[in-house]
């Protein structure tokens, strides 16, 4: 067995857990679904952090062909899956079994943490590549992750509506491309 096929277990094994987190919410919200007062930011952050979590899957495919393979580096690695998994458990609320659950209001509960945990996945797919090649992402990547961890740090100060109501469904159109440039293919 190679060093990646090696390392690569630990990090299915997180990102698996990731989808799971994210699809035990929506099975929550589907059985409480009479007691849930829905909140679109949410549900798209929710929907967000599931292809988030498959396209860092994807991409981390191309660590394959990375040959020299550090404790730093591989940690870096591992703490960006971490970073994902927090996503995926702070996105959507545990659902108690006799209790209304409000979207809007678990979203502000969480925001803080939730957008720093988003900074931190962008952070460390920046210092990934620093930590692997000793290099900045490239250009397009360097920039996507950029926006992502301004815009989620401001997410995390502010608890405005409208940014908030316009953040979601901004950063799923900016992931879209992001996905479409860079990582459309198997690498």
């Amino acid at each position: 067995m190679d060093a990646f096929s090696y390392l690569s277990v630990l990090l299915s094994i997180i990102l698996g857990l990731a989808i799971t987190q994210v699809l035990k919410g929506f099975r929550g919200l589907m059985h409480a679904r009479s007691r849930v007062r829905l909140y679109a930011p949410t549900m798209i952050w929710a929907v967000l952090a599931l292809v988030v979590d498959v396209q860092s899957w994807w991409s981390e495919f191309g660590l394959r062909r990375h040959e020299t393979w550090t404790f730093l580096a591989f940690s870096v690695v591992v703490a960006h899956a971490i970073f994902l998994y927090m996503i995926a458990a702070l996105v959507l609320p545990d659902v108690p079994a006799d209790k209304d659950i409000d979207l809007r209001e678990h979203y502000y509960d969480h925001h803080r943490w939730f957008f720093a945990f988003v900074a931190l996945a962008a952070f460390s797919g920046i210092a990934k590549d620093l930590a692997l090649d000793g290099r900045l992402p490239e250009t397009r990547n360097l920039l996507f992750q950029i926006s992502f961890l301004a815009t989620s740090g401001i997410a995390a100060f502010t608890r405005r509506e409208w940014y908030h109501q316009l953040l979601a469904p901004t950063a799923a159109v900016l992931f879209g491309v992001y996905i479409a440039l860079l990582f459309s293919q198997l690498n």
